[in-house]
């Protein structure tokens, strides 16, 4: 049977460094080009304004923490993904990207304030049957930063965690999708240094589907 020609994907790294983000681009890249996508990885995010290159990618995957974007860049991704083109991500490079762009947030689903825990954690998946937490786990044992999220209230949340902050407790959106204009939007809280996708299998496989399940043309 004839392959179908690969779609684009975009992905862009940089900003902080702590978050290995062209270790983790490249490990991004290598899982969609195993999932028949040409990924285009760059080192700025200069391409962002050129609208007319951004509109021939089917996901765009940021690997940026903090960072700035300038009016052009932020107006070309906003458009992209409303047109139709995914976006899909993990941890700080997607949630603490381009502090203070309120529609860029807004897009994303919600945004980093902290993570006063570090360390031994649960995540479990919520009831809601989806393609990207099919078969995986019920709740797995994850360590790392465990990040408190700021979101919107429209997100579909697919896994949760419980956090315990200063005798309160919370139940926090770890892996979650939502739409904007027409594309689809992918985020897991998950995913702070490299290492963290050798050791923890449910996670990488929830990620490989979720950059998958964001493309344009994906699996509903």
């Amino acid at each position: 049977m004839k392959q179908s020609p690969p779609r684009r994907a975009l992905i862009f790294q940089g900003g902080w460094e702590g978050h290995e983000p062209a270790k983790v681009a490249a490990l991004l890249a290598d899982d969609l080009r195993a999932a028949n996508f040409d990924p285009l990885v760059v080192d700025s995010t200069e391409i962002l304004a050129d609208a007319e290159q951004m509109r021939t990618f089917d996901v765009i995957v940021p690997c940026w923490t903090t960072g700035k974007l300038s009016p052009e860049q932020s107006a070309g991704l906003l458009t992209a993904v409303r047109e139709g083109a995914g976006l899909a991500g993990v941890h700080g490079g997607m949630s603490d990207a381009f502090r203070g762009n309120i529609d860029y947030e807004w897009m994303v689903g919600g945004h980093f304030v902290g993570h006063p825990h570090v360390g031994a954690y649960t995540v479990r998946k919520t009831a809601v049957a989806h393609p990207i937490t099919d078969g995986t786990p019920e709740e797995f044992a994850y360590s790392s930063e465990q990040y408190y999220m700021m979101v919107d209230p429209v997100i579909t949340v697919l896994a949760e965690t419980v956090y315990v902050y200063e005798g309160r407790r919370a139940v926090m959106p770890v892996v979650w999708t939502k739409t904007w204009g027409a594309g689809r939007v992918f985020y897991s809280s998950l995913g702070h240094a490299l290492s963290e996708f050798d050791e923890s299998g449910p996670m990488r496989q929830i990620v490989r589907r979720g950059l998958v399940w964001a493309a344009r043309g994906g699996e509903s």
